[in-house]
């Protein structure tokens, strides 16, 4: 029989699969012997059943039972006794922390009768009104799906007729009364009263739980943090300590360090006479752990104790929830702590100084994509900017955009190209849809233990919290700074995320310091100076190598300050544009070989020019130059307008002989289906001369670099070959060109010719074709479309958010690589080539190559680099080096 709960005794931080990531790590401080409220958790086993079946594995009833009998007696309280009643609560806890995401039901056990045992047992009748309330909300909200605002309007109009803003300052009877009206309030919505049966309370709260793993904000949460869907909650429950006892109680947030910026040093929130999810929900602003200090010295000093205990057993940053319930101190949750991208880098580097971690390990803890997060611009400080008000520098970052006050406006004004910045009072999990899609999210109350907070620093969103200056009214749709000027919905605002500054109007931003290193400033900066100690470290240690896409020499030298080992596609059709394009005209609408060869020969000094120039720039590491891809009708004129335009001027009797054949080309060319017509290799072949004059322009520009002393490693790639046949046509002539160059300059110029593998059928010949290249590149971006059948500009923006929101994508295949379809060509088509050429060097040069997790793929899959934009240079760097270590 399966094993579905465990005791927080039994259970251990090595469990985190099955017991989810909160109960491992309750179990994990219960057996280090810190003071932990005792409790048993239920799997993520349990959960998967649950969802799979529609129902309870067999034994889990009994299960719980058993560990509840065991929790009672370690309590010495029952639970719904009468007298003195056992209080459980009931909190998720998946594998991967999802802060808010799922559902928590406190004080589960209280009833019309256990609520006056709670009175007689704390001698205090207000706080058992007041816990017996909250239980109905969350019940209501969270099990019997009522909408909450239904019980939070019956709030306020408590507070309104006992005319207080607190809910801590309702007194006993306006609390009775209270829990009266939630009770109605539930059996009206629900039909049937609020259960009384504690039992039965807690069989809902734990199904609850087992659904919210699939609510739409888990669902969204987990897309946006690539957390897989199957892998399903655990169900802690855990006897309820107090924090809402008096003075004397209270419950705070803690952070080992600062999750902002890394520093050293004891950050949270504390909160007197408060819940947990008081303090989490920022509807009352908190105190720091140093003020608490003065109110509570012995938890206060307790506290810090275990919080220095736990970051050396964890060998991190941990983030603590903890109640002190009549001066007695209890933690209720630690877990490795989310961080700013700057407090990772600089946390990962502080912990190898100090000999808690290697370099190695500290590679591990940071990621590329926080380090394109601190590649973000900043701030312009040089220029003049009105301060509205500072908050809490939440999570870092510079966010520029409109002032909306409500998700679903957030979400339509991003769709119609707007930036937003989402402001609220506090956020709540409902809020998620709009903080996805939001430049930054602004809040008057809170601070970094919030649930903005929190949900920013994992999603690497910019956040200001708790700028208490501010009034927001978010039914009128705008806030007033307290002394100060009304933003309303609409009116651009700027937020600082790193110093809490709020700035009426945009401010302009500026490139961040670690971007002015990788382009070779010197910069005084403690996160540069872990940043390029990290870097040094991946580079030493990867094997990857990493090249840039870059078409222009201004990019390719910027690729090789950011430390890119060559260039792995220059696109030349950007080089037919702007003023070129009326000689790609000319040689298209050309009727006689001889206005091609015109053509042609008028374009070849120009492709050199370019040549040289990206060759000089990326001198002595290898440059692949792709030869023109795209099909000829994307340098011509729209066939509708040409005929439109002519067929006006005829009208008025103007005849145009230029545009007259222009038209006969465009309608000679045209295609149903361009993208799957005569391009790529097709062109090469069906258009005499214009490979041959591409390889010419870069052979000839190679060898003038070599005449000046320079090193080039010209690379020429042949696109969208899907026959070995095909390969050997066009090789044969660049063979043929790079003799006639080396008689004509008497310069031997060294070369290499291969292809990219954007095809399936290519993939598949993989081993014909790898016979004839010296090189493959695979070109990731067409493979993709080719292999699942749709057009990426056409499918992107008609059904592929359905298709994210139904589970057939995790993400899409264009953002990183569909691996088990497309990435099993990429498998194949490498071990096929090198079977046949031993030699045959492969790469990748689709955008997929700056991706973190398809670049991890790529290294286990045997290529020998990737190669991607010059900005993602730095991510593929690092990535490439955590691969390793993997």
């Amino acid at each position: 029989m399966s094993t579905y709960v465990y005791d927080f005794a039994d259970g251990s931080m090595d469990l985190k699969d099955l017991l989810g990531g909160k109960g491992a790590n309750l179990a994990e401080m219960t057996t280090l012997g810190l003071p932990v409220p005792p409790g048993f958790t239920i799997t993520t086993e349990a959960c998967r059943a649950h969802l799979q079946e529609g129902s309870d594995p067999e034994a889990l009833a009994a299960q719980v039972s058993q560990h509840l009998v065991t929790l009672e007696r370690a309590t010495g309280r029952r639970l719904g006794d009468p007298t003195d009643p056992l209080l459980v609560s009931v909190r998720s806890g998946a594998r991967f922390s999802m802060p808010g995401m799922m559902e928590t039901v406190l004080n589960v056990g209280l009833n019309d009768h256990s609520v006056e045992g709670l009175a007689g047992q704390s001698d205090d009748e207000r706080f058992a009104y007041d816990s017996y309330r909250r239980l109905l909300q969350m019940f209501g909200s969270t099990v019997l799906g009522i909408e909450d605002g239904v019980f939070s309007r019956a709030l306020d109009a408590a507070k309104q007729t006992r005319g207080s803003e607190l809910d801590v300052d309702l007194g006993t009877e306006d609390l009775r009364a209270l829990v009266a009206t939630y009770k109605g309030l539930i059996e009206e919505h629900d039909g049937d009263p609020f259960p009384q049966d504690p039992r039965e309370q807690l069989d809902l709260a734990i199904h609850a739980v087992f659904d919210s793993w699939n609510t739409d904000r888990a669902v969204l949460y987990r897309r946006q943090e690539h957390i897989p869907e199957d892998l399903g909650t655990a169900v802690n429950v855990q006897a309820m300590v107090f924090g809402n006892l008096g003075t004397d109680s209270g419950s705070g947030v803690a952070f080992t360090r600062d999750p902002a910026t890394g520093k050293r040093g004891v950050y949270g929130d504390y909160l007197q006479n408060a819940q947990g999810e008081d303090v989490v929900a920022g509807i009352r602003n908190t105190v720091s752990l140093t003020d608490m200090a003065a109110l509570d010295r012995t938890s206060h000093d307790e506290l810090l104790a275990i919080m220095e205990k736990l970051e050396k057993h964890f060998r991190d940053m941990c983030d603590i929830e903890f109640t002190v319930e009549h001066g007695r101190l209890w933690m209720l949750q630690t877990r490795v702590g989310k961080r700013t991208p700057e407090a990772a880098f600089r946390i990962a580097e502080n912990m190898v100084d100090e000999g808690m971690i290697d370099l190695d390990e500290a590679l591990r803890r940071v990621t590329g994509a926080q380090l394109a997060q601190l590649m973000f611009p900043r701030f312009d400080h040089s220029v003049p900017r009105t301060l509205l008000a500072k908050g809490m520098n939440a999570s870092p970052g510079a966010a520029v955009g409109k002032a909306v006050f409500d998700w679903a406006t957030a979400v339509e004004w991003v769709e119609r190209g707007e930036d937003v910045i989402l402001v609220r009072k506090e956020t709540s999990p409902d809020d998620l849809h709009g903080m996805v899609v939001a430049k930054g999210i602004l809040t008057s109350r809170g601070g970094k233990t919030s649930h903005a907070a929190v949900v920013a620093r994992g999603m690497g969103r910019t956040c200001v919290c708790g700028a208490a200056a501010l009034d927001v009214d978010t039914r009128n749709a705008q806030f007033t700074v307290r002394g100060g000027p009304t933003i309303r919905e609409g009116d651009v605002i700027s937020i600082d995320g790193t110093t809490g500054e709020v700035f009426a109007g945009g401010v302009p931003v500026t490139d961040s310091a670690v971007v002015r290193w990788f382009e070779g400033d010197d910069v005084d900066d403690p996160l540069v100076h872990a940043v390029a100690r990290l870097m040094e470290h991946a580079d030493n240690t990867r094997r990857l190598l990493v090249r840039a896409n870059a078409d222009t020499a201004d990019d390719a030298a910027r690729a090789r300050r950011f430390g890119a080992q060559g260039i792995g596609l220059c696109r030349t059709e950007h080089m037919f544009l702007g003023e070129r394009r009326e000689l790609v005209e000319h040689l298209i609408v050309a009727e006689a070989q001889e206005g091609r060869d015109k053509a042609l020969a008028e374009l070849l000094p120009l492709q050199k020019a370019d040549f040289m120039a990206i060759l000089e720039a990326m001198d002595g590491l290898p440059v692949t130059i792709r030869l023109i891809d795209p099909p000829l009708h994307e340098f011509l004129p729209d066939i509708t307008e040409l005929s439109v335009n002519l067929a006006l001027a005829d009208a008025h009797g103007h005849r145009n002989k230029r545009q007259r054949k222009l038209l006969e080309a465009v309608q000679r060319l045209h295609e149903q289906n361009p993208m799957l017509g005569l391009r790529g290799v097709r062109l090469g072949i069906v258009i005499p001369g214009l490979f041959t004059m591409q390889a010419r322009a870069i052979l000839e520009a190679a060898a003038e670099r070599i005449q000046a002393g320079g090193d080039p490693h010209p690379e020429i790639m042949i696109p969208l070959v899907g026959s070995v046949r095909e390969l050997d046509l066009v090789k044969g002539r660049i063979l043929e060109v790079a003799a006639d160059v080396r008689s004509e300059t008497g310069v031997e110029v060294p070369f290499h010719v291969g292809t990219m593998i954007e095809l399936p059928r290519a993939a598949l010949t993989a081993d014909a074709i790898g016979r004839s290249a010296d090189f493959f590149s695979f070109g990731t971006n067409d493979l993709t479309q080719m292999t699942w059948g749709f057009s990426r500009d056409d499918v992107e923006a008609s059904f592929f958010s359905t298709y994210l929101e139904q589970g057939v994508f995790q993400v899409s295949p264009f953002e990183s690589l569909d691996t088990e379809g497309v990435g099993a060509l990429v498998r194949l088509a490498a071990e096929r080539g090198r079977e046949a050429n031993p030699d045959l060097h492969l790469g990748v040069c689709g955008e997929h190559g700056g991706d973190p997790d398809s670049i991890h793929f790529f290294d286990d899959a045997g290529l020998d680099y990737v190669s991607c934009s010059p900005f993602r240079v730095p991510v593929a760097r690092l990535e490439a080096g955590r691969s390793t270590l993997e």
